[in-house]
């Protein structure tokens, strides 16, 4: 029993990484547009925050320091995509590629740091509690902070009045334009907004999830992310929900391994993978469902003067 409970909670961590980028890149195409640029974003940003917490001490600037990062870098994207009209997908793409190659060369001197000694997570005394404790109470705050997040952010896109606003620069920007919106300004917030999310996701992965800074540390987490909004179809609650999924299907091939079980390392590791194209593809199945809950211009650029 005490295994499972590691799981669970192993599982709530994992998935607390995807649902972080995912509900930014959910803000994101709320908006219309699409960042393919998720992957190399959470690596600079988990270089940020792990460099940052190494000179300070202080994990939450840390946190700040890689939310600091994927804005940036966001914003950078979004400069390019709503004002210079580049498309979407390569500079996405582009900006992916770049944080892969940054992030390798300027973590070069931090391989072998080590982290200062933090604070013991989870709540008092509940986290010590026998199987429940270790389960659901030993986590960062960030853990019950997704969950909150992705609460709000459902809120804010059906019941506020900037959040219906977005979703209409993301239906129909023309309309939105018409009635006065600035429709770039919105935008760019939004891809700024999903970009410092993400990278608040890449912080947490070298802070929290394996504290630690490696090469490559984010290793397709960025991908599935993206995926994970098609999964949920455009909806926070579902992002979350999905996002424990795959972080489940992630514990359990380190689970499947301590148990002793007789299958490849590698078939193991590709299970994450495997379970995301199969969902994408039983998703695919229906295109007239993902074309009714898809943002009617996403992908599509803006032109104001047209």
């Amino acid at each position: 029993m005490e295994s499972y409970a590691l799981l669970m909670g192993a599982t709530l961590s994992a998935g607390t990484v995807l649902a972080l980028a995912a509900l930014g890149l959910l803000i994101n195409e709320k908006a219309g547009i699409v960042n393919l640029g998720a992957e190399g974003m959470m690596l600079c940003a988990a270089l940020a925050g792990f460099a940052t917490t190494v000179a300070t001490g202080n994990e939450w600037l840390g946190f700040a320091a890689g939310m600091g990062a994927g804005a940036l870098l966001a914003g950078i994207f979004g400069w390019l995509v709503i004002w210079l009209g580049t498309n979407q997908y390569a500079t996405g793409l582009a900006l992916s590629l770049f944080g892969v190659g940054f992030s390798a060369f300027a973590g070069l001197g931090y391989v072998q740091a080590k982290l200062p000694a933090l604070a013991e997570d989870g709540i008092p005394f509940l986290r010590d509690v026998p199987l429940a404790g270790p389960a659901l109470f030993a986590h960062d705050p960030l853990v019950y902070g997704a969950i909150v997040l992705a609460l709000a952010l459902a809120w804010f896109l059906q019941r506020s009045r900037a959040g219906l606003v977005l979703r209409a620069v993301g239906e129909s920007p023309a309309s939105a334009h018409a009635l006065g919106y600035r429709v770039r300004w919105i935008r760019w917030a939004a891809v700024v907004a999903g970009g410092a999310l993400c990278g608040l996701a890449g912080a947490f992965i070298s802070l929290e999830y394996t504290p630690l800074w490696v090469e490559g540390m984010v290793a397709g987490r960025g991908w599935i992310a993206l995926a994970l909004t098609t999964f949920a179809t455009w909806r926070p609650a579902r992002v979350l929900l999905g996002a424990y999924l795959f972080g489940g299907v992630t514990m359990l091939q380190f689970h499947l391994q301590a148990s002793g079980v007789a299958l490849p390392s590698q078939l193991l590791s590709m299970l994450p993978y495997l379970a995301t194209i199969v969902v994408l593809v039983l998703i695919s199945r229906n295109p007239a469902w993902i074309r009714a809950n898809m943002p009617a211009s996403l992908g599509k650029p803006f032109y104001p003067g047209a």
